[in-house]
């Protein structure tokens, strides 16, 4: 089980069983509204149980995005279709036992940094 939170802890989270590798989105998108990468994880919605009601954002007509409307945390991208929701990385509270995966989304990534780690990059 893997515990989260947003930052003030009017939402929390758990993860039932393994965590897969995540992935760092360079979208417009997550980096408006993270501040920078957004790395997460995809999860099946019936392993992720959510306390608290997080705020949802209709972000595109594909997707939408969670987050706290008390401190703002950016927690989760769940997809219309599908049965994943990404949970954000950052808002785990223990190690995760994971390791990036890739990078998606290059073709939009900021100019102000590089990706340099040697792992797969995505254009989309």
């Amino acid at each position: 089980m893997h515990h989260g939170s947003c930052l003030c802890g009017a939402i929390t989270f758990a993860v039932t069983g393994s965590l897969p590798a995540p992935n760092a989105c360079h979208c417009v998108q997550c980096r408006k509204q993270s501040g920078h990468v957004w790395a997460s994880v995809d999860v099946d919605r019936g392993a992720l149980t959510v306390t608290g009601t997080p705020t949802w954002f209709a972000s595109s007509d594909k997707a939408r995005r969670g987050f706290c409307a008390t401190c703002g945390s950016f927690l989760f991208w769940d997809p219309l279709l599908g049965d994943k929701t990404a949970v954000a990385m950052g808002a785990f509270d223990a190690a995760t036992g994971t390791q990036l995966a890739r990078h998606i989304f290059v073709s939009q990534k900021g100019d102000y940094y590089d990706i340099a780690d040697g792992l797969p990059q995505n254009p989309r």
